[in-house]
């Protein structure tokens, strides 16, 4: 039985997908206010819960083998500090009780570049060394961004020709197909080239941001208007909402530390991971051709 957080979401509803199209049990942990119906009609079991709530992990381990921790914080669900971190924690505490045999967090890429001003990326990299020190099999998959989260762009894309790109459109990026991430996850259970291993999973090519819209003009055959505000935006706004709500100025930290820094897989980072793996990974234009082409 997989246990999948963040079932609801971009990435965990993918994995929810690919098992319960390998016919295999998985437990979806989801919020009582979640849409989690489609998980439900596939044969997921569903478990109603509060991952920051002990009872609730209790109850969502029993007859589990395999962690999938796929969540995370936004403003709706909890900051970084209880889900990001603390949720993640008791989480993998809970496994080393019930003696799961594998647990796959989902972190983040440059989560070991000590971001002082990105909640999220600083939980991540606390839980990673939580994990890695716990005693169980694991492993970490550091996602550079998921290419699931440029399809409401592309339909906006495809309507106006408008792209918004925040920052410098040189900054360097490797997104990942959120349907592979979905792979890499599942199979990191029984992949012993992935136990006790950390990846960054990027995708298959590096592109400058600005690529992007270029991307979207290819597929919708139509020029892109892009908007490119500086990340001065950001700042200003951050200061403006800090006047009245600092915890959402401290979530915006993780924001702008996305927008202003490269993530990306290097060649010989793809290598590894897809050797590991056994898979060829898909590139962005792909993936979104394969959602919105038709």
């Amino acid at each position: 039985m997989f246990l999948v957080t963040g079932a609801t979401g971009g990435l965990g509803k993918r994995i929810v997908r690919q098992l319960r199209e390998q016919e295999r049990p998985v437990r979806a942990f989801v919020r009582l206010t979640s849409r989690y119906g489609e998980l439900e009609k596939r044969g997921a079991e569903i478990f109603i819960g509060d991952l920051t709530q002990e009872r609730d992990l209790q109850k969502a381990l029993q007859g589990v083998q395999y962690i999938i921790s796929a969540h995370g914080s936004n403003e709706a669900s909890g900051g970084a500090q209880a889900l990001d971190y603390r949720a993640n924690i008791d989480l993998i505490d809970q496994a080393k009780a019930t003696g799961v045999q594998h647990f796959t967090f989902i972190s983040v890429m440059g989560a070991d570049r000590n971001y002082e001003d990105a909640p999220v990326f600083k939980a991540k990299a606390a839980v990673e060394k939580y994990l890695q020190a716990s005693g169980l099999n694991y492993t970490i998959l550091r996602p550079s961004g998921f290419a699931s989260n440029l399809l409401p762009l592309a339909e906006q894309f495809r309507k106006s020709g408008v792209y918004l790109l925040i920052g410098d459109p040189k900054t360097r990026t490797s997104i990942i197909s959120t349907d592979d991430l979905a792979k890499l996850a599942i199979a990191s259970a029984t992949t012993p080239a992935a136990h006790r291993q950390t990846f960054n999973a990027g995708g298959p090519e590096i592109l400058e941001r600005g690529e992007i819209p270029n991307i979207f003009a290819r597929i919708f055959k139509k020029e892109p208007i892009l908007i490119n505000p500086p990340l001065l935006a950001i700042d200003g706004l951050r200061a403006a909402i800090g006047l009245v709500n600092p915890e959402l100025k401290a979530s915006l930290g993780t924001f702008r530390t996305l927008l202003a820094n490269e993530f990306y897989t290097t060649p010989a980072e793809v290598e590894k991971l897809e050797s590991a793996y056994g898979i060829q990974l898909e590139t962005v234009e792909t993936f979104v051709r394969r959602y919105l082409s038709a």
